[in-house]
């Protein structure tokens, strides 16, 4: 098999691959096993209402495994005032409202992340509620004496608006909570730090009553099945879903439809649970040592939820009891995600050949970091891999240039056998063997080559650190289409002139098809993602490159030892 024929396979392998794609995506696969129908109140809340009038959806209890919480930690002292509904927090990575009414999350944006290239003070948005849009974090605590067993619970706070100081590197927010039972004081805090998405959500009991004291700890995720808004659009179109682990799957996807089909649920100490769309991720992470049921499942207006519930907590009367979940809202930076919970950094999805994808991520990275330009660090970083496989690619052109040069031969032996195929086939051997041809070398190479292209391919593809990021001149985005085509054509280009490279097909169907083949994917191109773009163009330049040089020294060699 030669180049030419390869390659058109390989175009007809993505073009099938894009396709399933798009199928997948009508007809999600279904998720087997461990399905169990949990009982919940599937009220939805709505935000305009009174605070006392507003009905709760919170999941179930898990399994009254009690876990004693002897911390005894510093309570705020300062007097409560009533608050409207919403608190604003701003931190120097996350703002966030805070509803009152159960202490939820129910907008929260990433300043440091624009909605917009070039739009300042639009930051992007990953949790909103309202305009027919809902994605929200909600937590508190349900069981034997949870605040939230009955409906939500209602806080104050000492403020409505809340700042981290230039000269602090953490800020606390306490929000206490109303109507609890005589002698108990519960304060859901969050704790925020500087340069971080990762919030701690920790709830504190001080329990002054007789009686023992014992809840809960929950904590989902609320959202609607709306588009994903960082997605760059065209044909590509990566995974929009939950995601959660367990000790038997420690990736495991579950999307709207799977949903659909059943509720799932699965058990596991620590544990994670969250939603993924492109570039971003938001994820509850319980406390690592305790038991945690996991589900997602969706209420009577089609509002879906990936939660859990974390075994029961007590508190023994005259002490103070803390427990902590973690809540992550934010880019997906594999080395940050690695650090907060065991395969939370799987949410970066690479596919069959993260292996392979994970040294090629850290090796841009580190050329970037030098670099300090993405677009020069994607073509640095073709250059090294093509640089790597150089021995193949020789292997590769050697074939190549010998193939081209017996064609004629080739040629005389089919008008010689006409339709005598088998003699056909052994001439043709005999003669590959006189030249010192093999007929594999155009292909093996390739082969062997084609998985970490493609694994660079989706690092490309799911690295966050893409968008929005510049090149040169006209190409300030290397996470959308080129807005003028100008790599899509430079590609087709190279493409065009690879044909010409390469033997011509003997079929003149095929002959047919490589020259049109160029058009087909260059227009396919058109609307992939410019960073993709520029390693296709790229690639394809090196090769170009690496095929004269290495069979212009081949026919070089070749004329010497004729002489």
């Amino acid at each position: 098999m030669d180049l030419t024929k390869f390659f058109l396979y390989t175009s007809l392998a993505v073009i099938t691959y894009l396709m399933l794609l798009a199928w997948q995506a009508d007809y999600p696969p279904l998720v087997d096993g461990g399905s169990q129908q949990s009982p919940a109140l599937q009220i939805p809340e709505t935000l305009a209402a009174p605070v006392s009038d507003i009905p709760t959806d919170v999941p179930t209890t898990a399994p009254s495994v009690v876990i004693n919480e002897p911390a005894q930690p510093t309570l705020s002292t300062s007097p409560v005032a009533a608050t409207s509904r919403l608190i604003e927090i701003e931190t120097d990575t996350l703002e966030l409202n805070i509803d009152l009414n159960g202490g939820d999350i129910v907008q929260l944006a990433l300043p440091q992340y624009l909605k917009q290239l070039d739009v300042t003070d639009d930051p992007f948005v990953v949790l909103e509620s309202g305009q027919g849009r809902s994605y929200v974090a909600q937590s508190g605590l349900i069981g034997a004496n949870g605040t939230d067993s009955a409906g939500r619970a209602v806080y104050q706070t000492a403020a409505t608006n809340y700042r981290i100081a230039d000269n602090e590197n953490t800020l606390v927010v306490d929000l206490i909570a109303q109507d609890t039972e005589p002698g108990v004081r519960v304060i859901k805090r969050y704790a925020f730090a500087r340069d971080s998405y990762l919030v701690d959500v920790s709830f504190i009991v001080e329990n002054q009553s007789p009686e023992n004291w014992q809840a809960n700890a929950f904590g989902q995720i609320k959202r609607g099945s709306f588009d994903d808004p960082s997605n760059s659009g065209g044909f590509i179109n990566t995974y929009l879903g939950f995601v959660t682990t367990s000790d038997d799957d420690p990736y495991i996807k579950i999307d709207f439809g799977d949903i659909d089909d059943a509720t799932q649920t699965t058990e596991m100490n620590g544990g994670w649970i969250g939603f993924s769309q492109h570039y971003f991720l938001s994820a509850w992470i319980p406390e690592a040592d305790t038991p945690n049921r996991f589900t997602t499942r969706k209420n009577d207006i089609n509002e879906y939820f990936g939660e859990f519930t974390s075994a029961a907590f007590a508190v023994a009367p005259g002490t103070t009891g803390e427990h902590t979940v973690q809540f992550y809202a934010g880019p997906k930076d594999q080395y940050a995600l690695a650090e907060m919970s065991p395969n939370l950094d799987l949410t970066i999805d690479y596919g069959f050949l993260w292996f392979l994808a994970a040294p090629i991520y850290w090796l841009l990275t580190r050329i970037d970091s030098a670099m300090g330009n993405y677009g020069v660090s994607i073509i640095l970083l073709t250059l090294i891999v093509r640089a790597l496989f150089y021995k193949l690619s020789e292997t590769q052109y050697k074939s190549m240039a010998g193939m081209r040069r017996v064609a004629p031969k080739i040629q005389q032996l089919k008008d010689r056998y006409g339709d005598d195929r088998m003699g056909l086939q052994k001439a043709q051997m005999e003669l590959m063997k006189k030249e010192n041809i093999n007929m594999f070398g155009g292909c093996l190479p390739m082969l062997m080559q084609m998985p970490v292209f493609i694994a660079l391919y989706w690092v490309l593809l799911e690295s966050v650190e893409l968008r929005h990021a510049p090149f040169i001149g006209w190409l300030t985005d290397l996470s959308v289409r080129d807005p003028f085509f100008v790599l899509p054509l430079l590609m087709g280009a190279t493409m065009f002139v690879q044909t010409k490279l390469s033997p011509a097909p003997a079929d003149p169907m095929q002959a047919k098809v490589m020259q049109i083949m160029p058009v087909m994917m260059t227009a396919l191109f058109l609307f992939f993602p410019a960073g993709l773009v520029l390693y296709w163009f790229t690639n394809a330049l090196l090769g170009i490159l690496q095929q004269w040089y290495i069979t212009r020294k081949l026919e070089a060699a070749y004329e010497a030892g004729k002489s």
